[in-house]
């Protein structure tokens, strides 16, 4: 039996390449799901000109499969309910891409769950399968794949990945309906080894690659990954994102996408020093907003945190009380605000949040 495979709709946007914000979960002031500030954000990155939007995955908090919270499947339901509205007012077709983690029974679960919604990839976490060899890592993505398509996933270690070696990546590419993977190992070697095992199994026309290192999003996107495979030259690019950092400013995001995209077009040639530069700004304001100086304690909170000055959200807390801002990290998140205003898009939130959050 035939693997399930996106609408070739689907394929289109990720292979031309798009920002797809990884979701925030929305809080009220008593850590309570916030429903409607919940779907002002789907509306946001539907109107930002977001390609599509992950959920359940890191950012929208792993804690929402816990029993006792039961936020899971609400979450994923309102999320498709807000995508499937938006791409009728916006007529366009959006990426609906849905986390799947833990062991091969709950990832199935999960996949099953996404695919009765109306998601198209699943976004799969290895995190939980540390100690698992490759067969058992394979087996396992195999398994989830006989249920949506997937985007492989290289999740850095900091925040609950685990190291995945490039004969890993090149059995896993050779999965039938591996469309896309998201590269997030904030590691440049180990994201050469996603692109090389790509690379070597002559795959770039089927899988398209996603930067998720916040840490260097434009580097990636501006260079060129050349490789000699088989007596032939590849050269493969990252056409877009499924980022954290994307899920903030995301207007922005999607202009600085496209400004990429045509300055890599036929008969053009990039202005590289220019956008060198800017990789320096958005690293530098990731590095506050992602908390770095405490090992990332403070990432979920600091995303939130400007969606709550934007308006967009009512709190910036999370589901565990200890994962709040870190000492100084608001000072930060001030300090690369006033630095790189033109990073930012409150004017446009702005415009538009009263009709967002009725």
């Amino acid at each position: 039996m035939s693997r399930p495979m996106p609408s070739a709709s689907v394929m289109k946007i990720l292979h031309r390449g798009v920002v797809i914000p990884a979701c925030p979960l929305a809080l009220d002031t008593h850590r309570r799901f916030d429903e409607v500030s919940q779907r002002a954000l789907v509306r946001y990155y539907a109107a930002a000109g977001a390609g599509g939007l992950a959920v359940g995955v890191h950012t929208t908090q792993f804690e929402i499969r816990d029993p006792r919270i039961g936020l899971f499947q609400p979450v994923l339901e309102l999320a498709i309910g807000e995508l499937q509205a938006m791409q009728m007012r916006h007529r366009r077709p959006l990426v609906k891409v849905a986390g799947a983690c833990g062991p091969t029974r709950q990832a199935v679960a999960e996949a099953q769950l996404a695919a009765s919604l109306g998601y198209d990839l699943v976004l799969l976490s290895l995190g939980a399968l540390r100690q698992a060899g490759d067969d058992e890592l394979i087996r396992h993505c195999r398994a989830v794949a006989e249920i949506l398509p997937l985007m492989g996933f290289y999740l850095q270690p900091a925040v609950g990945g685990r190291v995945l070696s490039y004969a890993f990546w090149r059995r896993f590419v050779e999965i039938e309906n591996v469309v896309a993977i998201k590269i997030a190992p904030f590691n440049r070697y180990y994201t050469i080894d996603v692109i090389r095992a790509v690379a070597d199994a002559g795959v770039e026309k089927r899988v398209a690659l996603y930067t998720g290192n916040d840490d260097n999003i434009i580097l990636d996107l501006i260079t060129p990954y050349e490789f000699r495979s088989g007596g032939k030259k590849r050269v493969l690019r990252i056409r877009g994102g499924l980022l954290g950092q994307w899920s903030i400013w995301t207007a922005r995001a999607v202009e600085f996408l496209k400004a990429i995209h045509a300055g890599l077009g036929p008969g053009k040639l990039l202005r590289y020093s220019i956008w060198l530069r800017r990789n320096v700004a958005l690293t530098d304001a990731n590095a506050a907003v992602f908390d770095v100086a405490h090992n990332f304690h403070g990432c979920i909170a600091g995303i939130n945190e400007v969606l709550r000055r934007q308006g967009l959200m009512t709190s910036a807390l999370c589901l565990d009380p200890n994962a709040g801002l870190s000492p100084g990290q608001s000072e930060e998140i001030d300090r690369v605000c006033r630095s790189y205003p033109w990073l930012t898009d409150d004017d446009f939130v702005r415009s538009h949040l009263d009709e967002w959050r009725r």
